[in-house]
């Protein structure tokens, strides 16, 4: 897995390459929790995962703690892909409500500008 880190305003962007699977699940989690600590109110923190190969179950998993975690700090995590498989895992995983997803970043970030 490889990443880049970058804050837009209030808005905390990671952008994931690569693979997120057991191997790397401490990383995972440590990346996002770290993130999402940099992250000011009202703001977002936008996980573009466009370039991950792979995201194991783990890797949902902490989305959904961390996701659970902004809301209660009143932060909002999302996530950017257009990829149908991540689509589905989200839904079938019930975490449509708290994962949403956009197309792009930027369209993640227009949200927030509202």
């Amino acid at each position: 897995m490889n990443a880049t880190t970058s804050q837009r305003g209030r808005a905390v962007i990671i952008s994931v390459a690569g693979e997120v699977d057991a191997s790397n699940e401490g990383d995972w989690r440590y990346l996002l929790a770290e993130m999402v600590a940099l992250a000011t109110v009202p703001g977002r923190v936008v996980v573009d995962v466009r370039d991950l190969d792979f995201m194991g179950c783990c890797a949902y998993t902490a989305l959904a703690r961390e996701a659970e975690r902004c809301r209660r700090r009143g932060l909002n995590l999302c996530l950017v892909s257009q990829d149908p498989i991540v689509a589905r895992i989200v839904a079938a995983c019930g975490l449509r409500w708290l994962l949403p997803m956009y197309p792009t970043t930027e369209a993640a970030l227009g949200i927030q500008e509202r």
